[in-house]
Order: structure tokens, then sequence, then C-alpha cells
């Protein structure tokens, strides 16, 4: 490994840091702030999880290098994919079920 390529200064993780902070007091904000309906609240909310799940990726955990296994890319699909199936199912079941008396 080359020293030069050990000294650099880790700017990737300041700038996921900083963008890490800032989305969550934006989150913190309108949530505290009641700055619209509840609907339009927690929309927001989740847009900025998603936004925030991506820095993480992005910026943490190197999703974009080359040199890692490809089957850490397969893993990471497979569990969104059953992230959202249990969040969706979750979603489906409470929206759609009929209390019967």
């Amino acid at each position: 490994m080359d020293k030069h390529a050990e000294a650099k200064f880790p700017w990737s993780h300041v700038i996921g840091y900083i963008l890490s902070l800032v989305l969550t007091i934006i989150a913190l904000v309108a949530g505290l702030n009641h700055m619209a309906s509840l609907v339009a609240l927690m929309t927001i909310i989740l847009i900025l999880a998603a936004i925030q799940i991506l820095v993480q990726l992005f910026f943490f955990m190197h999703i974009t290098e080359k040199h890692g296994p490809r089957y850490n890319v397969i893993t990471l699909i497979v569990a969104f994919t059953f992230t959202f199936a249990i969040i969706g199912g979750s979603i489906w079941i409470m929206a759609f079920s009929q209390v019967s008396s």
C-alpha cells in the first residue's frame, strides 16, 4: 500500500458525517415543530431516512468500491427486498384488515 494513500485525509467520511447530521436535524426540526400535516410529515421523514441510508452506504460502507466481494451487494439487495416486503406487508395488513365484532 502506498504511504501517500494511508496519510490521505478522509474527506468522504467528514462529508458523510456532516450530511448525516444535517438530515437528522432537518427531520428533528420538522417533527418537533409540526411543520406539516401528519401524512406530509411522515412522508418527509421517510424521504430523509431513505437519503440517510444512501449517505451511509456510499460514504461509510463504500458500496461503490470495486475491490470488495460481489456477494456483499447481492446480500444488500436481498436484505432490502426482505425489509420492503416486511414493511409493505405490515402496512398492507394494518390498512386493509377489517375488525370483526
